[in-house]
């Protein structure tokens, strides 16, 4: 099926809010040291300092449902790029901890809103056979996002000006501008507008632009099908609500899939992957130039990811994660026992590559397919809340963990931890490349 330009635009714009996502989660690697040393951070205080975001995507991820629904997909991607310009600004101002804390929550919940308005827009406009794909290209913006951080503050650092992480933050507003741009020519999705405002005139227009190709009997039958979707949802809605057993298989999905990226221990690598090069015997700049590295890696496999992902499915990607998982952080949990860290930095790239082709690829793909229309938002919202929840949690005791144990006994946690998605994933999750969403409902049991 050829590709529709229109849709792979709008696609592209509101997966933006990806790399906004990914150059605001990783920036902080690159300024954390000095930040501690600046204001004297004891253990607790840095991780709180440095969590501060993540408590923000917490808060972003649990309401950010909300304004998804209530005023639209494409309005709550405009704010999502006001949010992460003032964060930006404000947090290379910053003047104490607390001030920094403040702005670093703000473009938090804008990160957290994003996870649930952008996934959940692009699969809502893409046709089945392409929705993993494009859907994806929110995970790959993230990636690149992730690369540009590590390699602005790579240059910015170079300069080793006392200021340098000052302007490692500020530079975030160049995107989060051109971002807030680009979204005033997004459509509204029809998905929104047929389920949850009832406009089916202004739903069936934008599907027209979405499909020109498509004859007027196909665009009513779609029309019809997400007509028929939300009066079944109806139907059942006063009796059994978005937490209800109808709804168990997608809750546990959604729940497990961001449950277990968080334990796979990404986020404290991407975070702390300068220090844990250090721990290996690099040195400062060394470990920069090897995070850069992180991003690169992260960047080709997530292309794998995005070509595979429609072609072998889902549940395969993340088989084949798991598995390149395990082997690498086994291996990386042996290197810090054996202290052979010469292949500390191999298996870190492992690692990375594993999560750009499986978890990386899949989670904000799976998430956004698995609910009914009705309830869509609120799912995205809960695997969103988990996903950041975790990560949240981790970041915040991750340095007093490093002081507390072992690199090894830590790298050998997370391997546990990917046995038992590798366990889940075989017995326990289907496959849903190739479907609609509105047939989706009957593959996963929630609508007959």
């Amino acid at each position: 099926m050829k590709l529709n330009q229109r849709v792979f635009l709008w696609s592209l714009t509101s997966s933006l809010a990806g790399f906004l996502f990914g150059f605001d989660t990783v920036v902080i690697s690159g300024a954390e040291k000095a930040i501690q040393g600046l204001w004297a951070l004891g253990d607790f205080q840095h991780g709180l300092a440095l969590s501060a975001a993540l408590w923000g995507t917490v808060i972003g991820s649990l309401v950010g449902g909300w304004p998804t629904d209530k005023f639209g997909r494409k309005t709550t991607l405009l704010w999502i790029g006001i949010l992460y310009l003032v964060s930006a600004i404000w947090s290379g101002l910053a003047t104490d901890v607390f001030s920094f804390m403040i702005a670093r929550f703000i473009g938090g919940v804008g990160v957290g809103i994003s996870t649930v308005a952008a996934p959940l827009f692009i699969s809502e406009i893409s046709p089945p056979e392409q929705r993993g794909t494009l859907t994806g290209l929110f995970q790959f913006n993230i990636v690149f996002g992730i690369l540009i951080a590590f390699a602005s503050n790579y240059l910015i650092g170079s300069y080793g000006t006392e200021n340098a992480w000052r302007w490692m933050l500020a530079v975030e507003s160049i995107p989060a501008l051109i971002f807030t741009a680009l979204c005033f020519q997004l459509p509204s999705s029809p998905r929104w507008l047929i389920a949850v405002k009832k406009d089916i005139a202004a739903g069936t227009s934008v599907l027209k632009r979405l499909r020109p190709e498509a004859s007027d009997a196909e665009i009513q039958q779609t029309v019809d099908e997400i007509v028929a979707s939300v009066r079944a949802e109806s139907d059942l809605t006063p009796a059994e609500p978005f937490w209800s057993r109808r709804l168990f298989t997608p809750i546990s999905i959604a729940f497990l899939v961001a449950f277990f990226n968080q334990l796979s221990g990404i986020n404290a690598i991407l975070y702390f992957s300068p220090r844990i090069f250090e721990l290996a015997g690099m040195g400062e700049q060394t470990a920069l130039l090897k995070s850069i590295g992180i991003g690169v890696t992260n960047l080709i496999f997530t292309f794998v990811g995005l070509y595979l992902i429609d072609r072998l499915g889902r549940r395969t990607l993340l088989l084949i994660g798991s598995a390149g998982y395990i082997l690498s952080l086994g291996t990386c949990a042996y290197a810090f026992q054996s202290e052979t860290f010469s292949i500390v930095p191999v298996c870190i790239f492992a690692f990375i590559a594993a999560h750009a082709m499986g978890q990386g690829a899949v989670i904000w793909v799976l998430i956004s397919e698995v609910f009914p229309n009705e309830h869509r938002a609120a799912g995205q919202s809960l695997g969103s809340f988990t996903h950041w929840i975790f990560a949240a949690l981790l970041t915040l005791v991750f340095p007093s963990v490093v002081d507390a144990f072992h690199p090894a006994a830590i790298f050998g946690f997370f391997c546990f931890m990917m046995v038992l998605q590798g366990i889940w994933v075989i017995t326990m999750l289907p496959e849903t490349k190739g479907i609609s969403l509105e047939q989706m409902e009957a593959k996963l049991g929630i609508r007959n």
